[in-house]
């Protein structure tokens, strides 16, 4: 058996989730200081979701056709810097639409044809995935830490620099990644193409649930940085806040094997799924005490640590090595429709209702993923 090159893999991750960590926490307040109003706002920051329903399913096709995934990870890579970079020619909002809607075509391209690969690498060892892709959860920690710590010092409008250098970070990282195919499973093979394996019991189920997920992240996405502003904590709390929330995740990750070891990934889904409706409430109502935020972030373990890592091991679980891409891709689509809706509701929702009604749908699409995955989802095992 071949050595997995860790180290590789996990550069790629750090950079690639390092620019979630300045976009996720930032993104809307960089358009707030730019002047725009919370329904622009909203719209903004649904439209790298949206590219996100479009560009994974036709990279994933297009890499399960042709098997070039490092291909096509590098030049998406180098694709999203070049477009990104664009952002220094102009703020007004169309300028800016057309911006997040180029780069997010490209930057979407990647992550889904990545994980093919790290999993190829790991030879069936799904339980090591969580090791190396906490890497990624480290590199949104120390941005989401040091972009807040360096707002508290300096404008704003140095916030385009500081993503093309995580960007090039990207491209760099991604030429250092040696490639690998998944292996074929001939059983899954048998199964049929694609949407004949995409029809298999629980699979719909369990990609309407993604979608629900998603959404429900929304608010949280999009306005917390603000929220937790209005209710009087520093730019620099806020990102050690968000910070929080990744640390959990990464010590999930940490434990996942073990996990898995104890339970189903329908039961993992499940735990994920109720916790987010527990964590969307508190965030609503009660996010000015401090220690039921601190709590609420701690949350964060479950409803993307607990959630990503059962999702990609069922997206695993359930696709021939020829469907990988697509399936994974199909995952981070349907993640991208949830994430635009939930970002659109929310930034319309914001001004008119407040975030206490705005987190509450949050919270009640979380719940119905709970029930969908209870009523409809077959038992899933681990061991792929």
């Amino acid at each position: 058996m071949a050595p997995i090159p860790y180290w590789r893999l996990s550069s790629f991750y750090l950079f690639y989730f390092a620019l979630l960590g300045s976009t996720a926490p930032f993104l809307a307040l960089y358009f707030d200081h730019l002047g725009f109003s919370p329904a622009r706002i909203g719209e903004l920051v649904a439209i790298p979701m949206l590219m996100r329903c479009v560009a994974p399913n036709l990279w994933g096709w297009l890499g399960d056709r042709s098997g070039q995934r490092l291909l096509i990870v590098r030049l998406g890579a180098l694709a999203t810097l070049a477009t990104f970079s664009l952002i220094f020619l102009g703020k007004s909002y169309a300028w800016l639409a057309l911006v997040m809607a180029l780069h997010a075509f490209f930057w979407h391209a990647v992550l889904p044809q990545f994980e093919v690969i790290t999993l190829a690498h790991l030879q069936g060892q799904t339980g090591r995935y969580s090791q190396v892709r906490l890497w990624g959860s480290i590199g949104f920690i120390l941005t989401v830490v040091g972009l807040g710590q360096l707002f508290e010092w300096l404008s704003l409008d140095i916030y385009p620099i500081a993503l093309v250098a995580i960007m090039a970070g990207i491209v760099a990282a991604s030429l250092w990644v040696p490639n690998a195919q998944p292996p074929e499973h001939p059983e899954r093979s048998a199964a049929g193409g694609f949407l004949k394996q995409l029809t298999a019991p629980g699979v719909l189920a369990f990609y309407l649930c993604v979608g629900l997920m998603q959404l429900s992240h929304g608010p949280y996405y999009t306005f917390l940085t603000l929220h937790l502003e209005h209710l009087g904590y520093s730019r620099g709390a806020i990102g050690l806040l968000w910070a929080l929330g990744v640390v959990a995740e990464v010590l999930v990750f940490l434990f996942m094997a073990r996990i898995f070891a104890r339970f189903s990934i329908q039961q993992v889904l499940l735990a994920s799924f109720v916790l987010a409706g527990l964590r969307w409430l508190l965030l609503g109502t009660l996010a000015d005490v401090p220690a039921v935020l601190v709590f609420s972030q701690i949350l964060h373990a479950a409803t993307f640590g607990c959630f990503h890592a059962a999702a990609i091991a069922f997206v695993q679980s359930s696709f021939g090595a020829r469907q990988q891409g697509q399936g994974q891709a199909l995952y981070a689509a349907l993640a991208g429709t949830g994430g635009a809706l939930g970002a659109l509701y929310s930034g319309y929702s914001w001004s008119l209702l407040g975030p206490h009604f705005t987190f509450g749908i949050a919270s009640l699409a979380a719940i119905a993923a709970a029930v969908i995955i209870v009523i409809r989802m077959k038992e899933t095992g681990n061991n792929p």
